[in-house]
């Protein structure tokens, strides 16, 4: 069984700074693509970042390039999302995603077959 487990998310002021964790089990996060996602109220789910299988190659949507880092615990079998520089508009549930399969177009909710539940991130000004 296959499962992913979301989980660093808070309340912080902007400026601030989250390290979000997504522990994997059922799959070794070392060979499978991982990624984060985003969804705000009213709004599409959003890519946020990909670390891919294998090698630590990362790729980030514009809106968190140069906050954000995307890294892989290959011991805990856990991915995280270090956010810096927080910004109300960074307010969303977070979700990690899991795929097996690389495919193109990374940013697409449709090509992964495994979510967590989420953690939600709250931003103030």
């Amino acid at each position: 069984q296959v499962q992913l487990v979301e989980s660093g998310g808070g309340s912080v002021q902007a400026g601030g700074s989250l390290r979000l964790s997504c522990a994997v089990s059922g799959i070794t996060a070392s060979n499978t693509q991982v990624a984060w996602f985003r969804q705000a109220p009213g709004k599409e789910r959003e890519g946020v970042a990909i670390i891919l299988a294998y090698a630590d190659s990362t790729m980030y949507s514009d809106s968190v390039r140069g906050r954000v880092i995307i890294s892989r615990d290959n011991v805990n079998n856990t991915v995280h999302l270090r956010v810096n520089s927080l910004k109300p508009e960074d307010t969303a549930m977070y979700y990690c995603a899991a795929e097996k399969k690389y495919a193109l177009g990374w940013s697409s909710p449709n090509i992964y077959k495994y979510w967590g539940r989420g953690t939600q991130v709250t931003v103030s000004s």
